[in-house]
């Protein structure tokens, strides 16, 4: 599967963004998708995860509440909805797909990242 994320910009802070990834290959239903980011000078870390059908989400802690996993099978994407934005989620964002394992975990397909900045 390969993968393409977009959506990322600059934003102020307490604003929204919302990231797409969109994916190519007829059996997207068959991954679970996930997005991460990478800080400068920081260890890419998970962000949130959804499962095959959508049923099950998972989320980093720093990001509960503020951030909407979402994947609409028919289109092939997966959506991040950003909301409450805060400086320290400045990073390039991933998407990411696996068709065995979901949640903070590592995956086999990677996107090219798409850049968030946050100005405080």
């Amino acid at each position: 599967v390969q993968l393409q994320a977009s959506g990322g910009g600059l934003v102020q802070a307490g604003g929204s963004l919302r990231l797409s990834c969109a994916a190519s290959g007829r059996t997207f239903s068959s991954y679970a998708m996930a997005w991460f980011r990478q800080a400068p000078g920081k260890e890419r870390e998970f962000v949130a995860a959804i499962s095959w059908s959508g049923g099950r989400t998972y989320y980093a802690d720093s990001v509960k509440g503020r951030f909407t996993i979402s994947r609409d099978n028919a289109k092939n994407t997966v959506s991040l909805q950003m909301n409450m934005l805060k400086p320290e989620d400045t990073a390039v964002y991933y998407c990411a797909a696996d068709n065995v394992r979901v949640g903070d975990v590592e995956y086999d397909y990677w996107g090219q990242g798409t850049l968030v900045t946050v100005s405080s």
